[in-house]
């Protein structure tokens, strides 16, 4: 939300959202500062509740290659073992 906010024109061409996992913190300030050193748009959530911890990235679709290596967030919840296919 925040990315759409502060970026409308990217959100309005590309409002598609993927939600990938870093392995934690520290993983998501370098992707964080990858990105804005690519000269990327970036924003990001730090979450109160947390103590100020990075809990969210947003990046323009330009970032893909920076997070080319990283697995789809929440991917066993919606599928069997992970493989695509649909729970019933």
């Amino acid at each position: 939300m925040e990315f759409a906010l502060t970026f409308p024109e990217i959100a309005a061409v590309a409002p598609v959202v993927v939600l990938l996992a870093a392995s934690d913190e520290l993983s998501l300030s370098w992707l964080h500062a990858d990105a804005v050193t690519a000269g990327l748009r970036v924003a990001s959530f730090q979450e109160p509740d947390l103590g100020g911890a990075l809990t969210a990235v947003a990046l323009e679709p330009a970032g893909r290659r920076l997070v080319a290596g990283l697995p789809l967030a929440l991917a066993g919840s919606l599928t069997s073992a992970g493989r695509g296919e649909v729970r019933r």
